[in-house]
């Protein structure tokens, strides 16, 4: 190897360039889109042939280029997106390095045409293997741009034997059409493989038009178990589609994030969402949601990394408690009854994971101290259920016909000692009695909790931590913290922590390791909700034995008590596991079941 500097090749410095720009027949087609978009296309249409690998066409009705634009766009680092540093600290376009056409053409057939609106033609200029074949000729081409590119890493076939089946590929392939027509609704997608359609999505200015696309790309099931919202504060605007807990996946493979239209992975808006989602989330069980956070792009570096996956925030602090606070709002008010059911289609109640209810000792129900206030507030319509039943009832039914009944309507039935069955204006309500009531009373223990004064626990023998300097450092800025939450624990020198006293709800629990994750998020976050976990996790254990147990047998007072209790607790549409607490099942439902009407 020839040890002296010199300077590489033009196509070979387009080639290395490639092997950051273009990892696969994806990376080629998520540059051209953007390059689309930036253009200020409304409708991109797209051509693929066996996985990208053969062919890939991107033809949109954006602003197009003239002779000059043409020839220089296989320049590297030729852009229109950015004139000065100021421009690169405040990006406002999907892409802006001025790499990727060059990139592309250089490991491909490439063939672009485009023309722009003042222009009676088009410009056609043609590339192979990163050598320009000639100078744009004129060309028969409708205002915009079409680009071709052919035979992938034709040129490099070492990194063509690294590719997957073209059924893989076209997999990539399709994640990026749907990442992208997610981040502009302003905008139309068509994208045939091989000959056949896959997507032909119109754009979407409405809020119910963006609906369709949404449910387009993630079935009916998305859309229904979702909560749409917007919130803001400052100069933050949160919005989307956030999936309800008992919507929960396998996998993070729902889980779209965009910072202005970008989509991104950020470690900081991960744990954000991961903390809202902890209190409701069964465990092993992933969020399904798609969100978008407008911030002003002086406030943001999407240049950390050259595929722009991710982002780096200047206040990062401010994004994640904004992201946490909204998202737990929105979650907050998932009170039965107050949205839809989860699992709103048969076929996903079939497919809902099972997690047993085991057999469980009967224990004093909580509820009766309520049925007065209900009384009163409902007359009549509640009646007596031990000494009327059949005028309760009828009552009832009256109440629900005439649009008067509560959310949850009133209950029926008690089925085998775990579910209540209820009517209300929709149809049948089916609820799990014990899942339900330990949401009311685990969110009754907290509330009680955040309205006292947390006590704490001397211990016998002190506990000593060795740390680091920058974790003692960490203490003695968030000591206020500490003792807020009933930590008696200083630094002893420079690399000593000694714990003297803990709150009572702790003093069982793992006190090193909690201390050690605690200071690791307050270095990674600002701050830390791990004490808040340890805690909810002894509260919901104790609101466990504290429901009501299967085969418990209930009033239809008690019953309808429950039910009231659900509708106004908050999160109580799930249970402190993330299981659905309750069910609907509409008279259309029922009517398909027997088939009436046929």
């Amino acid at each position: 190897m020839d040890s002296r500097i010199h300077v590489l090749d033009s196509n070979l410095i387009n080639q290395i360039a490639a092997g950051e720009v273009v990892e696969r027949p994806a990376s080629a087609l998520k540059e051209l889109l953007e390059n689309a978009l930036d253009a200020q296309a409304t409708q991109i249409d797209i051509e693929i042939e066996r996985g990208g690998i053969k062919r890939i066409v991107v033809s949109d009705n954006g602003q197009g280029m003239g002779e000059a634009d043409v020839a220089l766009a296989l320049e590297r680092h030729a852009t229109s997106k950015i004139t000065s540093l100021d421009d690169l600290m405040q990006v406002r376009s999907m892409g802006f390095r001025g790499e990727a056409l060059p990139s592309i053409a250089s490991v491909s057939r490439f063939n672009l045409t485009s023309r722009n609106a003042t222009d009676d033609h088009g410009w056609h200029i043609r590339c192979q293997g990163g050598d320009t074949v000639a100078a744009p000729e004129p060309a028969a081409h409708n205002p915009g741009t079409r680009v071709e590119v052919e035979s992938l890493f034709f040129n490099t076939p070492v990194r063509r034997k690294f590719l997957r089946k073209d059924t893989t590929e076209f997999r990539y392939l399709d994640e990026v059409v749907r990442r992208l027509a997610l981040s502009r609704f302003d905008c139309g997608f068509s994208l045939q493989h091989n000959g056949r359609k896959v997507h032909d999505l119109k754009p979407a200015p409405s809020e119910s038009l963006q609906d369709r696309r949404v449910s387009l790309l993630f079935g009916k099931d998305f859309l229904a178990a979702s909560l749409r919202f917007n919130t803001q504060a400052a100069r933050l605007q949160l919005w989307g589609w956030l999936g309800l807990p008992t919507f929960s996946r396998s996998q993070r493979d729902m889980q779209y994030f965009f910072v202005n239209g970008r989509m991104v992975k950020d470690k900081t808006v991960a744990h954000a969402i991961r903390q809202a989602y902890a209190d409701v989330l069964y465990h092993g069980r992933h969020p399904a949601f798609v969100l978008y956070l407008q911030i002003d792009p002086a406030e943001v570096d999407v240049n950390v990394h050259p595929s722009k996956h991710e982002v780096r925030f200047r206040d990062g602090r401010s994004v994640h408690d904004f992201v946490l606070r909204s998202l737990k709002e929105v979650l907050a008010k998932t009170q039965a009854g107050n949205v839809e059911s989860g699992l709103p289609q048969r076929a996903s109640i079939a497919a809902a994971p099972s997690y047993g209810h085991g057999q469980q000792q009967s224990v004093p129900l909580q509820v009766n101290e309520h049925m007065q206030a209900y009384k009163a507030l409902h007359g009549d319509a509640v009646g007596d259920a031990t000494t009327e039943p059949g005028g309760s009832q009828l009552n009832r039914s009256a109440a629900v016909e005439e649009g008067q009944a509560p959310p949850l309507g009133y209950a029926l039935a008690q089925l085998h000692g775990v579910y209540v069955l209820a009517q209300n204006e929709k149809g049948l309500v089916l609820v799990d009695m014990h899942a339900a009531h330990e949401r009311i009373t685990y969110e009754g223990l907290k509330q009680t909790l955040a309205q006292q004064t947390q006590a704490a626990q001397p211990l016998l023998v002190p506990i000593t931590l060795i740390v680091t300097e920058a974790e003692v450092r960490l203490l003695e800025e968030h000591s206020e913290l500490f003792r807020e939450l009933g930590f008696d624990i200083e630094s002893m020198g420079s690399d000593t922590l000694v714990l003297r006293s803990v709150p009572e709800l702790l003093q069982k629990a793992d006190l090193a390791d909690l201390i050690r994750d605690v200071l690791s998020d307050l270095a990674e976050h600002g701050k830390s909700t791990r004490m808040e976990e340890r805690i909810n996790e002894l509260l919901s254990t104790m609101a466990c034995h504290g429901s009501i147990r299967a085969n418990r047998q209930l009033t239809l007072e008690e019953m309808n008590g429950l039910l009231r209790e659900m509708e106004t607790t908050e999160r109580s549409g799930q249970c402190n596991h993330g299981r659905p607490t309750w069910i609907q099942l509409s008279m259309e439902d029922l009517d398909k079941w027997f088939m009436r009407g046929r």
